[in-house]
């Protein structure tokens, strides 16, 4: 048997050298349960006197929820548990955690499990049952009473920084901007990187290109849809078995939101059928787990693909401004940028992610970028694959590329002419250390 800790020959490089791993085949310790089908994913774990749980979610993408009546629901034979906004505690505004790749606010986690004094989006979680078969479960679902006052609703960044713009919440201001007493907007936050001054790389240039772009949410679309198991028992304990790309975070947003000390929730994370960062969010968890305490019986809910698309978060959609000055051999005199990101109806995009790395693979004397935070009536957006910076990259980058077509220069030379070097000060703050 080869020793895999020696080096290895034969490997296929052609090249004459001998290689550790390249070449060879890797080992997969899951590989083995998969292809045979033990591994265990979400939906996979079935419990004793286990009921199904589902959600019932709003058909407008903004409204005022007038009233919830579950009577018929709670009637139904066969239903244990029927759950609104009046089973969980509001959040202090203040609270804030980090979450896997973003940052969020309990409130906002909270209000986004379930919707409160209104639907921000369409598919908000309005009520939850728990039955004992998914068929009564979806006939109770039909049974909830929701009046509802349907509100004008934005989904446009861009139409949602306007004056008039139908506004998401109404106690929102706009961190890193100044805002007058009183008035309503749905900027969440202004970021603005840069040094030098713009106007005097612009004028120094040959060529300036200056391009709009626009791109649309973008889903991770992970094969698994969310799926969990939760247990909770008379005395307060209470067990979670999930698909998610952190465990020990759900464990503390779901004891955060269910008031429960940390300690008596134990969380088990199941197989996971794709992520991306988009389950680093809990959605069904907290739903599930309130469900078990009243009904005292475990519950499963797993998402169908349309409720994860109606009701999880996806990248930001954005639109982008770019524009790059240059002299005819190939020197950026300046860049210049302006991202407006849809956050959903909760802040908290990746937009000052995505503006630090805009322009960050150049060495420019004269750089600005500005980001904007948008609440818009979608879901609230979450981590996708280096969150924010596709986004920005895929404008600046464009450019970029059109600029060295304009000047006859080939694209891979124009941007080494302008890559940065050790101690070049970034257009985001910090200087390069050592690079490669």
């Amino acid at each position: 048997m080869t020793d895999s800790n020696k080096t290895r020959s034969g490997n296929g490089t052609g090249n004459g050298k001998d290689y550790k791993w390249v070449g060879t085949r890797a080992v997969r310790p899951d590989g083995v349960d998969k292809v045979t089908g033990r591994a265990k994913f979400g939906a996979d774990l079935h419990l004793p006197n286990m009921l199904v749980g589902k959600v019932l979610r709003s058909p407008h993408a903004h409204a005022h929820i007038r009233s919830i009546d579950t009577s018929a629901a709670e009637a139904l034979s066969g239903v244990k548990a029927v759950i609104t906004r009046d089973d969980f505690s509001d959040q202090p505004k203040d609270a804030v955690q980090p979450a896997g790749e973003m940052v969020i606010n309990y409130r906002d986690m909270v209000r986004n499990v379930m919707a409160r004094e209104k639907a921000l989006y369409e598919g908000h979680a309005i009520a939850a049952v728990a039955a004992v078969n998914a068929r009564i479960a979806a006939k109770a679902l039909s049974l909830i009473d929701v009046d509802f006052e349907v509100l004008p609703h934005v989904i446009d960044p861009v139409a949602a920084m306007e004056s008039g713009a139908p506004i998401i919440q109404e106690d929102l201001m706009t961190e890193g901007m100044e805002q007058s007493p009183g008035a309503m907007t749905n900027i969440a936050k202004r970021v603005e990187f840069g040094h030098g001054d713009v106007a005097v790389g612009f004028a120094e240039a040959d060529v300036v290109i200056e391009r709009e772009f626009t791109t649309q949410p973008v889903h991770q679309g992970y094969i698994e849809p969310h799926a969990c198991v939760a247990s909770m028992t008379e005395d307060g304990q209470g067990e979670l078995w999930l698909s998610t790309q952190g465990h020990y975070v759900a464990r503390g947003h779901c004891a955060t939101l269910l008031g429960l000390d940390v300690s008596k929730l134990r969380v088990q994370a199941s197989e996971i059928g794709g992520g991306f960062g988009g389950k680093t969010v809990v959605y069904l968890e907290p739903l599930a787990l309130a469900l078990s305490r009243k009904a005292c019986q475990p519950v499963k809910m797993a998402m169908t693909r349309e409720e994860v698309f109606r009701a999880t978060g996806p990248t930001s959609g954005a639109h982008l401004w770019v524009k790059v000055g240059v002299t005819n051999d190939g020197r950026i005199t300046a860049a210049d940028a302006v991202l407006k990101y849809q956050a959903g109806a909760f802040p908290g995009s990746p937009v000052a992610q995505g503006a630090q790395c805009a322009f960050a693979p150049y060495e420019l004397d004269h750089v600005r970028t500005v980001g904007y935070d948008i609440l818009v009536n979608r879901p609230k957006v979450a981590a996708y694959r280096a969150p924010g910076a596709p986004i920005a990259e895929y404008a600046t980058e464009s450019v970029m590329d059109e600029i060295a077509g304009v000047i006859g220069m080939d694209p891979l030379e124009f941007r080494l002419k302008n890559a940065p070097k050790e101690g070049s000060q970034s257009s985001y703050g910090p200087k390069f250390p050592v690079i490669g």
